[in-house]
This record gives C-alpha cells, structure tokens and sequence, in this order.
C-alpha cells in the first residue's frame, strides 16, 4: 500500500471512530446516568383512574403516583407504614385506627388528611361510578349494602370515620387477617378531592383528571407526560414524604404491544425490563442472556372464561366437556415453555396455606361422552360454533391456536378467532360480547379469596353471567370466620363447585418470565410481582 493510500486510509478510520464515539447513548446507558428507568408496560393502560382501571399494566403506572394507608417491603411485601405512619386494632380485630403522617403531601403541595381517603372510599363505593373493584371494600361495615344501593344504606352506616385530621378509624364486618394487605390495591388508595371536584369527576368516568398537568397524586411520582401508544413519563414528586430516599430521577413506561417488539427494544438497549418475552426465543435466550432472562415465581393463573350466557356456554356439559378436553401438560411443555404449572383447579397451590383439590383433568374420553350426551339431549347434529376472544399478543395468539386445535380435534367443534386491542377487548369483557375469553388474575394479595371471591354473584371482575348461591354463601362464611380450617374448608367445596360448574377453564398458573438489566438495582422477586419504585436505582453500566 503506498503512502497516499495510508493516508487515505489512516484518515477514513479516524473518522469512523470519531463518528463511532459520538453515536448516542442507548436508554440503558443514559438511564445509568441519570437516574431514568426504562420499562417496558405490556400496552396502552385503559386509564389512570384507580378506582376505574383494573389491570396489571394499570398497577405498573399508579404505584408510582400514588400511595395508600400502607405500603410493603419490596422483598418480603410485608406490610409497612405509607400515609399512615402507625395504627392500632381492638381487641375484636375488627377496628383499626390509622394514624397519618402529618408530612403526608399531595403532589401539588395539599396537605394529605383522613378526610381525603374518606371521600376516596366513598367515591369508589358509590352505585353510580360502577366501580368494577368497589367490592374489595365491601369488608367495611356497611360497605356492600351501599354499594349496592339498598334502601336505607346510607354513608353513615359504612364503617369510615375521621377522627381528626390525622386520625382515620376503618370498622369491618368481620376480623380479616388480610385487611392490611388489601390497603395496598389501588382500589384504596387516595384521589385529590379538589382535582376531582373541578373536573365533576367523583360519579363520572372519562375526564381528563387524570391527563398530565391535572393528575395531583401523592406517591414517589408526579405525572410529567402521555403519548397515547408511545409513553408515559413520570418525574420524582418533591413533596412526596420520604422523597430525600427516593433516588429514581425518573421513569418512562412504554406501551408495546407485541412481545417480539419488546424484546428486540431490550437488546436495543431502548428498556431496562420487558413485561414479558417472547414464547419462541426463550431457549435461544436462556442460552445467550442467562443472567438477564428471570424466571420468577407468579401468584397468578391463566385462564379462559366462559359467557354462559349464550349457547353453547349455557350448558354445563359443554362448558365442562371444554375443560377435560384441554391437555395442559402439553401446553406448558411445547407452548409456554417457561416453568409453568398445568392448572387443574383455580387458586394457585400454597396461597395463603391453600391448594384446592384438582377437580379438572385431561379425560378425552369423558370431555367426549358429554359432548354426545349434551346433543341427544338438544337434538343437535352438532356443537355450534364457538369463539376465543383474546387481546392482541403474540403468546396469546399461539396458545389460543393451541386450544382451538385441542377442542377441533378431540371435539369435533368449529372454534374461531378473534383479536383486539386491550381496551376494547376490556370492553368486550365487561360488557360480555364475548364466547370464550382469555384472562389472567394475578392475586391482589395472598390469600385465597383474592382468587375465589371473583365468582361472586354480580362481583365487578365476574364477567361469565354465572351465579351460585351456594357459592357466594361459602366465599361469605370464609370472610366471615376467622377459623382458618373453617375458611380452608370453605374455600375447598367453592374450588369443587367451579370445577363441576366450570365458568372459567383454569390453563396453568404463571411463571414471570421477563428479561431485566443487570443495572437496575432494588428490583426484588416476589410473587406479586410488586416493586415500590422508591426502593429501584440503577447503576451505570
């Protein structure tokens, strides 16, 4: 090579490698830097409204901005102090007196008082909002007959009293051992009086309340901005109480849909943690990531409901003959593929001390018989059609796939598809234009009643049409006892009615598998899946 080309050459790879160490830093990089977190959220939330919105993707956004009564340790998720710095219990265990920090703070500088969690509560509790989750207060005294707007159930029987500023008393119906962590669901946490008030929003969905430069919170966080289907981004809150500890200067949450996307956005370095990974790349992750791919333990099931309002669903010997048919080892072995358990009845095994007899199993034989049975009995030539309803997702997709090749071929059934965007497909649900849905129900808490209470007649998240009055006097003893056979026992014949009655086809209970950056620090396994972002910082990588 002469020296004119040396030069040439010499010259071209220096400015290849001045380009190269100006190229702009990745999220993860900068995120290292400046205390900004890069989460990948699943999709589009349905709303910020705490006492509207009933979701996973949701809890991810509002446990930055806002916070309850208590809050968790974020390894444990032992109950510890939030707005209330400390309460007291009767001897009865059916009063509690919750004491509020006096530094307590709404994000645009209100001091924070019982009274503000007495009209959340009453909020939420009211009939004409049609709060799905109003029935997680119904533990208060009076709470469910206001809720459900019986004569004479006025907001003075309800069991929610201030005291003072600083003093709230809460009296339940009956001892609840759990009652401290259900304090920790959004469903009780606080929204800012003055905002709603502004905004008419204390019976009405839909304002814009919740839109940055409205949303007034109290937690770790205040809402800076919403792009609707790119980000949402949220900003340390200066008045939050403990904010000298908080050491996020940011987070940004992104809607993405396809797991795919997602997964490519975190070898991108574009986000710190995915929501989910993609079923196909697992192996190939397992072996090229292993130190960022988790598997974590998830108190969750993954399941499909049924409307049994409209036919075929309307018979219990179809609707069972569904469940037998599904063949749920297979599934979590070539599907799934993540450590997933099959599930024969709802509640995962171990919650709160319980594991629920296996009422379901794969028996094509029987799922077969019944199927005849149910067509001499209507005098049918065949099953008519049937349809899965699932939100738009790569693994729901496949494993919708699955099921509709299991129920064509050991049934005999024309099974369609059908996919829509989360919120319409929430809509689908709440409404129930639907036949087969596909859900998921992570527990709120542990305890077997954050599973099995969904059932009741006319319970917000019930969806199916179904009602059991033996059923819903089992879920009302176990809440009213604070035996803890007797509540086992209870919840042990509702499992058994749910597997004979079969409102929902329980699939396999979750493994979290996601993929998370050796960088973010604080970020704890837990089986809620549960991370107070006031504990998360990030190293630089």
């Amino acid at each position: 090579m002469n020296r004119a080309w040396c030069r040439a050459f010499t010259s071209a790879g220096l400015l290849l490698f001045a380009v190269s160490c100006h190229r702009p830093l990745t999220h993860v990089e900068s995120g290292g830097r400046d205390q900004v977190l890069h989460l990948g959220n699943g999709t589009e939330p349905q709303g910020l409204d705490p006492h509207i919105v009933t979701g996973v993707p949701e809890h991810n956004i509002l446990s930055a901005l806002l916070e309850g009564l208590v809050t968790e340790d974020p390894r444990t998720l032992e109950v510890r102090p939030g707005v209330a710095e400390s309460w007291t219990l009767s001897p009865d265990r059916r009063v509690y007196t919750f004491r509020l920090r006096r530094t307590a703070r709404w994000s645009n500088g209100d001091a924070l008082t019982a009274h503000d969690f007495a009209y959340s509560f009453r909020r939420i509790l009211n009939p004409a909002l049609g709060a799905q989750y109003a029935y997680m207060l119904h533990v208060l005294r009076g709470a469910r007959a206001f809720n459900k707007g019986k004569a004479g159930a006025g907001w003075e029987g309800v069991g929610v009293e201030v005291l003072d500023d600083h003093t709230l008393r809460l009296t339940l119906e009956n001892a609840t051992p759990h009652f401290l962590e259900l304090l920790n669901h959004y469903s009780f946490w606080p929204v800012h009086p003055g905002t709603l008030e502004r905004f008419g929003a204390f019976a009405k969905r839909g304002t814009p309340w919740t839109r940055p430069g409205n949303f007034v919170g109290n937690g770790a966080f205040e809402l800076r901005e919403w792009r609707v289907n790119s980000r949402i981004e949220v900003a340390p809150n200066p008045h939050y109480w403990d904010a000298s500890n908080v050491a996020l200067k940011g987070i940004c949450f992104y809607p993405i849909d396809s797991a795919d996307t997602e997964e490519r956005a975190y070898r991108a370095g574009f986000i710190h943690r995915t929501q989910t990974v993609p079923i196909h790349r697992i192996d190939d992750l397992r072996r090229r990531r292993p130190g960022e791919i988790r598997f974590e333990t998830y108190l969750g099931t993954y399941f499909y409901r049924l409307n049994i309002t409209k036919k075929p669903l309307d018979d219990a010997r179809v609707r069972r003959a569904l469940a037998l048919a599904v063949d749920r080892a297979a599934l979590v072995s070539n599907i799934t593929r993540g450590g997933q358990q099959p599930a024969f009845h709802f509640c995962p095994p171990g919650t709160g001390g319980f594991t629920a007899p296996s009422g379901l199993k794969f028996d094509v034989v029987e799922a077969r018989r019944l199927i005849a049975e149910y067509l001499s009995a209507t005098g049918q030539a065949r099953v008519p059609p049937i349809e899965i309803l699932y939100n738009t997702s790569e693994s729901h997709k496949v494993i919708a796939e699955a099921i509709q090749g299991m129920w064509r071929d050991q049934l005999g059934l024309d099974v369609k598809l059908l996919n829509q965007e989360w919120k319409v497909y929430l809509d689908s649900v709440t409404q129930t234009n639907y036949f087969t849905s596909r859900a998921g129900w992570i527990g709120d808490y542990n305890d077997p009643n954050t599973f099995l209470d969904m059932w009741l007649t006319g319970g917000g998240n019930n969806n199916t049409g179904w009602s059991s009055a033996r059923y819903d006097e089992l879920i009302r003893k176990a809440a009213a006892t604070d035996d803890t056979a007797a509540r086992l026992r209870c919840f042990h014949e509702a499992e058994e009615i749910l597997a004979r009655e079969v409102p929902v086809v329980p699939l396999y209970f979750y493994v979290n598998v996601t993929l998370r950056h050796p960088t973010v620090q604080g970020w704890h396994p837990n089986v809620l899946d549960h991370h107070p972002y006031q504990h998360v910082r990030l190293q630089a990588p």
